[in-house]
Parts: structure tokens; C-alpha cells; sequence
């Protein structure tokens, strides 16, 4: 059963890693919610309470908006919360990849965060109220090997949420950013058609020894900083495990 008290969440990206773990904390708390990716099936395996489940591509706007729409009607509430999580790791280098790889990076990484906070914004604004949550990188603050689009569609993320934090603060809107290090999610099997960036990828998460983050400490940490008085902006956090450096 959902506590009353509790306002509407969109979380993206919602059938694995960040968004899973943020869904099921979320769900457990009574949170109504819409979660939004594209294996519906996965995201309906979860039986959370209270929660609509929707097949979207969040670089589709009128597809991701009228899932929007549906909940707020279906729940009689506004979005106060949108988790713009959905993302897409391809790495190599640039004289190497596809770009149409790049495209697909672009598409979910930069136009579905742009997406995600315009179908919210405006009703935020109207309300004085509201939080945007912006699921960037540590990629989107240094660079790494073979990371050259990722990173800077991550870099363009924290562009984003910067920016738009200005425009709105004023307004009483949050606007915030988590930037995770490497973490027990499904963004390193994106790479898996390039046996070499795989194997490297692999590499570098074996030195870290055990240690790449569960994605339950970074869900809890946005939940940390939502949950925090609307007068409050946590802005941006970068969680890395201990042993990345």
C-alpha cells in the first residue's frame, strides 16, 4: 500500500542497475511511481506495489511524455521527482567506432536527460516546487581512455544540470546530479561487440578488487538527497568505490 503523503516518481533506465535498485528503495517507502525502460518485462518481473511500468525509449519526447502523462493521471498527482537515469556506455576510439554509436549516445544520454526535465519543468515552475535528478559519470568530470563520446555526453549531462539549475532556481525547483565510478551494473555488456574495449574494461574492474559499487548505495544516496527539505540542493555528488582513486 502507498503512503498518501508520498509524491510521484519517473525513474528511467528502470529494468537494471541504478534505476532497479531506486525503484525497488523508492517502492518500499510507498512512493507511487512510473518506471520507464525498454524491457518492459524485466520491469514488470519486479511486482513493485503502486507502480505503472512502461516500454519507453526516452529519446522518443512524445513517447516518453505521454507515459509521463498517463501517471499523473493516473495517480492524480503532478511529477515531483524525475530520475533522469537511462544511459548508454559504448566505448572505443573515435578513428574506430561507429558513429552511429555516437548517435545512440547522444540520443539517450543527452537528449533524454534534455527530455526528461522539459516534460517536468514547466509544471515545476508553476508549483514552486519539484527535483530533478540528473544520473551523470565520473567520466562527465575526467577524462578516460576510450571513453571520448561517453564522456562527452556525460560532460554534457553536467552542462545540463548546471544550467538549468541556474534558470530555475529562482523558482524554488531542484535541479541535482550523481556522477557513479564503476558499479555492478549492465552499461559494460553495452561494449560487448568489441571483444578488445571489453577485455580492457574487464581489466581495469579486476584491479579494483572486489570493489565495484552496488548499485543500492547509489540509489540510496539519490534518495538521500531528494529526501532532503526542498529549500536544500544537494547539487552534485561523485560516488566512486574507495579503490578507483
Amino acid at each position: 500500500m502507498s503512503d498518501k503523503s508520498k509524491k510521484l516518481v519517473v525513474i528511467t533506465g528502470a529494468s537494471s542497475g541504478f534505476g532497479e535498485s531506486l525503484a525497488k528503495i523508492l517502492s518500499k517507502e510507498g512512493y507511487p511511481l512510473l518506471i520507464v525502460a525498454r524491457r518492459l518485462e524485466k520491469m514488470e518481473a519486479f511486482k513493485l506495489p503502486n507502480c505503472l511500468c512502461r516500454k519507453v525509449d526516452v529519446s522518443n519526447y512524445d513517447e516518453f511524455e505521454k507515459a509521463c502523462r498517463e501517471a499523473e493521471e493516473h495517480f492524480k498527482t503532478k511529477i515531483d521527482l524525475m530520475v533522469n537515469n537511462a544511459g548508454v556506455m559504448l566505448l572505443g576510439n573515435i578513428w574506430e567506432q561507429d558513429p552511429k554509436d555516437w548517435d545512440t549516445m547522444i540520443d539517450v544520454n543527452v537528449k533524454g536527460v534534455l527530455y526528461g526535465c522539459r516534460i517536468v519543468l514547466k509544471d515545476m515552475m508553476e508549483r514552486n516546487s519539484g527535483t530533478i535528478i540528473n544520473v551523470s559519470s565520473i567520466a562527465g568530470h575526467s577524462p578516460f581512455d576510450s571513453h571520448t563520446v561517453y564522456g562527452s555526453t556525460k560532460y554534457g549531462v553536467t552542462c545540463i544540470t548546471d544550467t538549468v539549475r541556474l534558470e530555475v532556481a529562482q523558482k524554488n525547483v531542484r535541479v541535482l546530479q550523481i556522477s557513479p565510478g564503476i558499479g555492478e551494473t549492465e552499461l559494460l555488456g553495452h561494449n560487448s561487440k568489441s571483444a578488445e574495449v571489453y577485455e580492457k574494461y574487464l581489466g581495469w574492474k579486476k584491479a579494483l578488487d572486489g570493489q565495484s559499487m552496488d548499485p543500492y548505495q547509489v540509489a540510496n544516496t539519490m534518495k538521500f538527497m531528494y529526501e532532503l527539505p526542498q529549500e536544500i540542493s544537494l547539487r552534485d555528488i561523485i560516488i566512486s568505490p574507495t579503490k578507483q582513486g
